[in-house]
């Protein structure tokens, strides 16, 4: 299947070129002489011997209007350094208690090693939170304790700075959204998403076809391809419309991604995203579940509009099966579900390998942020990374040791010091909190057991 034009300028060929002779150059560069070894090697946590880390404890601090709920863990080990991961917004803590127990006593920087005894604990969307989080507070322990940033240990950086995009709080009118669009490219944004769904057709006689008297909502409660709603022509004309009018103001240049267009037939996604071919839109997300792999299909070769989902797929294979079946034309992982940090650019990878590019979603605090900033910057076919949060203006104030601000005209650096490369602000998580308790001990967590174990 040709890529669509879409898809390929977002990428870009002098990107592609770029990265190419930018990894095979490094590559001879990046074996250590013995002196690079040596110099690495002072680089070392002096107060930590890695090889000798265990893990002693894992609790838990719960931030509210982040702007999410976000629970964020903290592993402490025999060495008195501790590592920060989040479970994904909106998810329960239990995930990443419930994994206590069995991480105790590992050593942090066998992290692949504990992803692996954990990962049977974990499903798609925020079931995989509590792995999720584990992992990346074992990357950001194992930079801690080696004294170099997670991106370094995934392979390397193919940039310096992350492409951010944000959703944008919605307005009925097409010009008010437009102009709350260009409010967030006069902040440096570089890439817009806006929410473009059948609410916005409620209360207008004739453009939805549905059964009568069902509610708007109770579609919410069933998958997409069984609810009976479909689009009508002045439906669709109208969502057209209001497009045409963002358009008006931002421009034709700037890219424009598309999300939440409600629980419509397969039909009517391949008709609405056939009028959305005139607005040059950079994706539409989520357009059905991801489990439909043949519908997704159905839809994908049906449009010239870049089709992309992912953000509830927990693990790699469940990417492997869209990326080769050519049923998207991007993926879309949220770190937080996809397995954490290294699954995540496995999964980038994966795609690159069937020329499919990979943005990630992301709802989240600075703690899980960084984390993917760190698996964008290792991960080639990386193109933009969501942010949720620019609204929040405690935001950026959760965490410190790096530079401020995080978010600088569209772009989030990548950071430079071990691990994740930042610590906690305690006075300002003790603000925030929605639960009681600022990562108190977790004692009746300790002993949790069964037999895990997946074969005889």
């Amino acid at each position: 299947m040709p890529m669509k034009t879409m898809v390929r300028e977002l990428i870009g060929r002098r990107s592609f070129f770029r990265s190419f002779s930018m990894a095979a150059g490094t590559g001879a560069a990046g074996l250590l002489s013995e002196p690079g070894v040596e110099a690495a090697v002072q680089n070392v946590n002096r107060n930590s011997v890695p090889s000798q880390l265990k893990i002693s404890d894992l609790r838990v601090a719960v931030v509210k209007e982040a702007p999410m709920t976000c629970p964020i863990i903290r592993i402490d080990t025999n060495q008195g350094i501790s590592g920060y991961g989040e479970v994904r917004d909106g998810a329960s803590k239990t995930y990443a208690l419930i994994l206590k127990s069995r991480i105790l006593g590992e050593n942090p920087c066998n992290v692949d090693k504990i992803f692996r005894k954990i990962k049977q604990f974990g499903h798609h969307a925020r079931q995989a939170g509590g792995v999720c989080a584990v992992e990346m507070a074992c990357w950001d322990l194992a930079g801690k304790a080696y004294g170099v940033p997670v991106y370094q240990m995934l392979g390397g950086k193919f940039r310096d700075r992350i492409r951010l995009y944000a959703d944008t709080t919605e307005s009925p009118d097409g010009t008010e959204q437009g102009k709350r669009l260009k409010a967030r490219m006069e902040r440096g944004l570089t890439f817009l998403k806006v929410d473009i769904g059948i609410n916005l057709l409620k209360g207008k006689p004739g453009t939805l076809s549905m059964p009568l008297r069902l509610e708007y909502s109770a579609g919410d409660r069933v998958p997409h391809p069984f609810t009976g709603v479909e689009i009508t022509d002045k439906g669709i004309a109208l969502l057209s419309d209001y497009v045409a009018a963002i358009r008006e103001v931002i421009g034709m240049e700037v890219p424009l991604a598309s999300d939440h267009f409600g629980h419509i037939g397969v039909n009517s996604c391949i008709r609405l995203a056939r009028a959305m071919e005139k607005h040059q839109l950079a994706w539409m997300e989520d357009m059905i579940p991801w489990q439909y792999t043949d519908l997704l299909k159905k839809i994908t070769d049906a449009v010239e509009v870049p089709i992309l989902t992912g953000e509830d797929i927990y693990l790699k294979e469940e990417f492997a099966k869209l990326v080769n079946a050519k049923a998207v034309d991007m993926i879309h992982p949220d770190l937080a579900s996809a397995g954490g940090i290294l699954e995540t650019k496995k999964i980038g990878d994966l795609a690159m390998e069937g020329g499919v590019p990979m943005a990630m979603h992301f709802a989240g605090t600075p703690v899980s942020f960084m984390a993917n900033v760190h698996c964008a910057a290792a991960t080639e076919n990386f193109l933009c990374l969501e942010h949720h949060s620019l609204e929040v203006p405690w935001w950026e104030d959760m965490v410190t040791g790096i530079p401020k601000p995080i978010v600088k005209d569209g772009f989030a650096a990548v950071p430079e010091r071990p691990g994740l490369g930042i610590e906690i602000d305690e006075e300002i998580i003790k603000q925030h909190l929605r639960d009681p308790g600022y990562f108190d001990p977790t004692p009746e967590w300790d002993k949790e057991r069964s037999n895990d174990r997946l074969w005889s």
